[in-house]
């Protein structure tokens, strides 16, 4: 056990796979991060000059953006430094703030959704009540929650899993996952996985329950209005929808590909663990920026004055 406390750094093996073609991968994550930060940075700067668009539905929108700006800068850079790295090795201290950080980013994201979900319920099923029941104050709480119930539940657990002692040190990806990182422990990992499993549903059941809670809501309301009612709750949920499905898919991508064993090509095997950290950071801006009028005009109108003060210099 004397040599174990000396592993103070892991190797990212999945970069080896990589190599013949690290060049291509660099620019493609770089595009893929230059493209994700522009986006929501566009979305923010928006909703944060209009005034018309201070209202619930765009400020957990903008919260939205922040969090997915937090998740692709905790992995991209990394990424990029690492493929271009002869060694592929991490400090054992950076590995665990990356998992931090890449936990928390998915935590806060599940659980924004969740509170876009409820909003959605209040504007369809309580339009008449939509700016009492959805105050400033209850607003303010519900971004609070967002960012600070993640924080503290994950931390909770991580601070259990930080207390491990490591025998390996490569971990077959090209991040670090905490699930990876706690198969390299060479201590009984019974109580981790036990509280972890715990976790896992603290983290996401509350979420969960909210989002089923609100369509059902919003389904029975449907249900029972017009062909124009429905249309327009449709027309209101489509973005959300779609972010809700983008964001699970990526769940169950990582889900399957860190849990169970798949006879696939290391391109395969590499997007669907990327999936879920790359692609609703990626798409959700465009998503929301396309299907939401008030926000796509904006943006067009921003960029046209833009080009007007441009052109007239």
């Amino acid at each position: 056990m004397d040599n174990v406390s000396t592993v103070t750094s892991v190797k990212l093996t999945g970069f080896y796979e990589m190599e013949d073609l690290k060049y291509l991968y660099f620019i493609i994550f770089l595009l893929a991060y230059i493209t994700t930060v522009a986006e929501n940075i566009i979305l923010i700067v928006v909703i944060y000059v209009e005034r018309a668009l201070h209202e619930p539905m765009y400020i957990f929108l903008c919260n939205l953006a922040f969090n997915e700006l937090y998740g692709s800068t905790a992995l991209l850079p990394p990424i990029l430094s690492n493929l271009m790295s002869n060694t592929h090795e991490v400090s054992l201290s950076s590995c665990q703030a990356q998992i931090y950080c890449l936990h928390t980013y998915a935590i806060t994201e599940f659980t924004i959704l969740a509170v876009m979900g409820y909003d959605r319920y209040v504007a369809i099923c309580h339009p008449l009540q939509y700016h009492s029941i959805m105050s400033a104050s209850k607003v303010c709480m519900f971004i609070s929650f967002s960012w600070l119930y993640p924080l503290i539940a994950f931390g909770v657990f991580y601070s259990i899993a930080l207390q491990l002692i490591f025998c390996g040190s490569n971990i077959e990806k090209i991040y670090c996952t905490n699930y990876s990182l706690i198969k390299l422990s060479c201590m009984d990992t019974t109580i981790v996985s036990i509280v972890g499993l715990v976790s896992l549903v603290a983290y996401s059941f509350p979420q969960l329950a909210i989002i089923i809670y609100s369509y059902i809501h919003i389904l029975k309301i449907c249900i029972s209005s017009s062909k124009g009612t429905q249309m327009k709750a449709l027309k209101t949920c489509i973005p959300h929808l779609l972010a809700l499905i983008n964001y699970s898919v990526g769940c169950f991508f990582e889900i399957c590909q860190s849990r169970f064993t798949f006879n696939l090509h290391y391109g395969p095997r590499l997007f669907l663990s990327l999936y879920f950290l790359i692609f609703p950071p990626l798409l959700n801006p465009a998503i929301y920026g396309m299907s939401i009028q008030a926000i796509r005009v904006r943006i067009f109108r921003l960029f046209k004055v833009k080009m007007t003060i441009i052109l007239d210099t």
